[in-house]
């Protein structure tokens, strides 16, 4: 299938412009990285103080090449970049690849960068980086990098696109279990984007994951639309987001030219579209291989066999640490754990299998794996050991492995209980294979988080959300214009009065409460701007005189509302991807207790509730202390037609803030709402 890549992806021919002899130099590696990836294209080596480079070849200057090459890898300092660039131009090239930094001590404005890109602007030429390390496209035999490099076997299963070089050659290089078919380290983006090369992977045969190195999002539809493409073909994504602290973001700034993202909004759009997050290039490699190398993991939860009791203790507390349900055995599988183990062992998940060896010692420890992984509950297998000496792997645990998946038919990983030394090629070839070896329990346990939730977002069911007025042109300040905007758009609010003189109070019952309406106060309890539990008409006028002395006249009274879970809603817009909605736990110790998710508008009611149940404090929703359970279905309702106000209005609002909206047992009243627009 083509693609609007394949000129630089998929190249008939290239050129290496700066090609040299010298050793270690970018030079040399750009052009020997094409000849160790096996490309069998026409190659065109230009340096003019060569006649021949690495048995090629060399001509002194691109007007001297014989034809036109496709695309064009350029291994030269940046005072010669523009030059070249333009020469390239001029002999038809469709595609470059930028390894430098493109920047010039001394220079002046425009910088070499703004001259550069607008050269390629000019140009409709396609192109990756600058500042990278160019890529390698494994299964068609084109590796465009300048760097030192590890062999690559394809066709391999994993997809990554870094917009780091380092992240990039640090995974591929240096774990042999990661089965690269596609890497790519995509620098500045001066021309190609993440999203397209994410596209372009989506459509790889071999393409059983992908993992993203994201700094920030520079076409944030694009990766948005490429997010959903591989939810489309059920094709998990891996990703690390860097920019999660303050400090992160400005260096994020400085290494790459780019402006982080708010976390919320990358948090929201991860759980849209079903992409796994994790937090280090560890994480990032073992979730890779998981979700390359094992089938789908169906429902229930994981079993594990170890030959050790204290270190089956600790994988049940691992285990909990790490979110990862443990499988509750059924009593047939139990009955048949206690004909196999010796009688000293407790037949439990996780399984101490290993008590007086033996001859049938072995036999059994297979068995028992095997009859964990046929129980119904059971959706993956481990075999968590440490490694044998010098870092090499037992056959038997292998073996172990290989018999459960054979009667059971589910997927099954070997886990080392630390880090093993040394290399064992066994560990490589049965990773392969589709039996991982991996080393870290704590890391393997949250690579088996990312396939349950990966599972889970696969079967979820999603609602629409419900429809409100998109035609609402005025939206007046303050909290009555935001009730009103709230009101007219369907959400449950509570009924106010607005006042401006002691002779406009009028209170239909008792009691009520009294906040100030001045425009240009956001934070009323702050300034004494809220009276609670006014239980009379003279106290309602006693009050009223005190506030409108301090504060002003305008004044609303509103029926006090009746006890519930304090929540809140919010929105706030991200400069990448526009409106992001907060759901959390609110009241005036929201702050303190920050207790929110995240979600792009908009959503259904389903959507809300799964948000509601990541929040930390989701049981005080159920009811504490003798207090009726919350209404979470009607907050969840509230929430959805607020996501979907929010999206229709998205080019009215900067920021919503609905704090608190009371979740009583029966329905849910929103007491205060600031919006700014």
């Amino acid at each position: 299938m083509a693609h609007r890549l394949d000129p630089l992806l998929r190249p008939a021919s290239v050129a290496v412009v700066g090609a040299s002899e010298n050793s270690d130099s970018m030079g040399e590696w750009s052009l020997k990285n094409l000849l160790r990836g096996g490309y069998a294209g026409e190659i065109y080596p230009v340096n003019p103080r060569y006649a021949e480079v690495q048995g090629i070849r060399c001509y002194p200057s691109i007007a001297d090449i014989p034809a036109s090459p496709e695309l064009f890898v350029f291994s030269v300092g940046d005072h010669r970049l523009e030059a070249v660039l333009d020469n390239a131009i001029e002999a038809g090239a469709k595609a470059a690849v930028l390894m430098s930094t493109l920047f010039i001590d001394g220079d002046s404005a425009p910088t070499l960068k703004e001259r550069v890109l607008q050269t390629i602007k000019e140009s409709e030429l396609i192109v990756c980086g600058a500042n990278g390390m160019g890529f390698y496209n494994v299964r068609d035999h084109v590796w465009a990098c300048g760097f030192d490099s590890s062999m690559h076997e394809g066709p391999g299963n994993v997809a990554l696109i870094s917009h780091s070089g380092s992240g990039m050659s640090g995974l591929i290089d240096c774990e042999e279990r990661l089965r690269i078919n596609f890497a790519v380290s995509t620098g500045n983006e001066l021309d190609v984007t993440m999203d397209e090369y994410l596209d372009f992977v989506l459509d790889l045969p071999e393409t059983n994951a992908v993992g993203l190195f994201v700094e920030t999002a520079r076409n944030p539809e694009g990766l948005q639309a490429a997010l959903a493409k591989a939810a489309r073909k059920d094709i998990p994504i891996v990703a690390i987001k860097v920019g999660r602290t303050a400090e992160s973001a400005r260096l994020a700034l400085s290494h790459s030219g780019a402006m982080a993202g708010d976390d919320a909004a990358y948090e929201a759009l991860f759980d849209k579209y079903g992409v796994q997050r994790v937090h280090d290039m560890d994480e990032l490699a073992n979730t890779l291989i998981l979700f390359a190398e094992l089938p789908r993991v169906g429902t229930g939860s994981l079993v594990s066999l170890h030959d050790s009791g204290g270190e089956r203790q600790l994988m049940v507390d691992l285990a909990d640490e790490a979110g990862v349900p443990l499988t509750v055995l059924s009593d047939e599988t139990v009955a048949k754990l206690e004909s196999v183990l010796d009688p000293e062992l407790p037949a439990v998940n996780p399984l101490d299998a290993w008590s007086r060896g033996g001859p049938r010692a072995g036999d059994q420890m297979a068995d028992c794996l095997a009859e964990m992984m046929q129980d119904p509950g059971a959706a993956i297998g481990a075999v968590i050991h440490d490694r044998a000496p010098f870092g090499k792997v037992y056959s038997s645990y292998l073996r172990y492995m290989r018999h459960a998946h054979a009667e059971s038919g589910k997927p099954v990983a070997l886990v080392a209980a630390r880090q093993g030394t040394g290399h064992d090629e066994a560990v490589v070839t049965s990773t392969g294979e589709g039996f991982p070896v991996l080393d870290n329990v704590p890391m393997f346990l949250r690579g088996v988080r990312a396939l349950f939730a990966y599972r889970d977002f696969c079967s979820r069911q999603d609602d629409k959300p419900p429809p409100v007025d998109a035609t609402i042109t005025t939206i007046a300040p303050g909290e009555v214009g935001a009730l009103q905007l709230l009101s007219e758009c369907g959400l449950p609010v509570v009924s106010t009065t607005v006042i401006s003189r002691e002779s406009d109070i009028v209170a239909s019952r008792y009691p009520v409460v009294l906040k100030t309406a001045a425009p240009h106060i956001v934070h009323k309890s702050d300034v004494g701007g809220v009276v609670l539990n006014i239980e009379s008409e003279e106290q309602l006028r006693i009050a009223y005189s005190n506030m409108s002395e301090r504060l002003g006249p305008e004044a609303i009274i509103a029926p006090m509302v009746g006890d519930g879970v304090e929540m809140m809603l919010g929105m706030r817009v991200d400069p990448q991807f526009g409106p992001v909605v907060l759901i959390g736990f609110g009241g005036i110790h929201a702050e303190t207790l920050n207790d929110v998710t995240f979600a792009l508008p908009p959503f259904g009611p389903l959507h809300a509730r799964r948000c509601v149940d990541r929040l930390q404090l989701r049981p005080m929703l159920d009811g504490q202390r003798g207090k009726p359970p919350a209404d979470i279905d009607a907050f969840c309702d509230a929430a959805a037609r607020f996501s979907a106000m929010i999206d229709a209005l998205r080019h009215a609002l900067i920021e919503v803030d609905v704090n608190p909206i009371i979740v009583h047992e029966s329905g849910c009243t929103i007491v205060d709402a600031l919006v700014v627009t």
